[in-house]
């Protein structure tokens, strides 16, 4: 449980971060705990995690501002094992290094700052510009789904694990979580694995601008390549198989009358 002086500090801080958010940034208290806090970080511009939508938590100790939040993302980015505490200057893991002055929009301005550079630290991992750009493009599916597991993850406050998202996700943030489904569903994202769905047919050839169901459209226009064929071919090469059975009939005539006569 906070102390009244932790009460009394997140209940401003949020008012602070509530009106004058960090670029990138934004964040709130669990309406359960005020020493939970929610955040989701843009991937900003010019960095493989651009549009990216990262959710993490801090959970604040008892005595805050004098001790500092432990640090966590849970959506997978390339560069933050996902759930794992995050040993910064400004976490957990360094208690006697923390500012009291700093507030929660300094906190998450480090953590975003730390994210875009390549420093290696408890709770990192290294990763391809290509795998971070890949997971950025799946951050609003995995929010929202939980990767495609939103039934088994039921929306329970606190305790959140490697994996969770989906119902936990929607209890802190329904308004993005909303917004994430009217995504999915404009760029045909298949729920269930995070992927575009594929609506198309394979083609063998270029297809003819002919609607499905204009069957009498079809023979029309191939009447006229056939026409536009023989419009280009002369009457001898249109009736040669007919001029052939006519030379061989003739051929067979003569044949015959000459031996009658011999």
């Amino acid at each position: 449980m906070a102390t009244r002086a932790a009460q009394k500090r997140l209940t401003r801080e949020y008012k602070t971060i509530s009106e004058n958010p960090p670029p990138y940034i934004t964040a709130h208290p669990s309406e359960s705990n005020i020493l939970e806090w929610h955040y989701i970080i843009t991937g900003p511009e010019n960095t493989p995690y651009h549009g990216g939508q990262y959710w993490g938590t801090l959970i604040f100790p008892a005595n805050y501002p004098f001790a500092p939040p432990a640090i966590r993302m849970h959506t997978p980015s390339g560069r933050f094992q996902p759930s794992s505490r995050l040993c910064l200057s400004i976490s957990d893991f360094h208690p006697r290094s923390f500012n009291p002055a700093w507030e929660v929009s300094t906190i998450l301005i480090g953590l975003l700052s730390f994210m875009t550079s390549e420093e290696m630290t408890t709770g990192s991992v290294s990763a391809s510009e290509v795998e971070r750009k890949y997971h950025a493009a799946r951050s609003r599916w995995w929010n929202s789904t939980g990767g495609g597991s939103q039934a088994r993850n039921p929306a329970n406050k606190g305790n959140i694990k490697a994996g969770d998202g989906g119902a936990k996700f929607k209890s802190e943030w329904p308004e993005v979580d909303a917004e994430n489904w009217t995504w999915m569903k404009e760029q045909g994202i298949d729920t269930t694995t995070g992927n575009k769905i594929d609506t198309g047919s394979p083609s063998c050839g270029p297809q003819l601008g002919i609607a499905a169901g204009s069957g009498h459209q079809a023979h029309a226009v191939v009447d006229a390549v056939i026409q536009q064929r023989d419009a280009g071919q002369g009457w001898l090469f249109r009736n040669k198989l007919a001029l052939a059975g006519g030379l061989i009939f003739v051929y067979v005539l003569i044949a015959r009358l000459l031996g009658e006569t011999s």
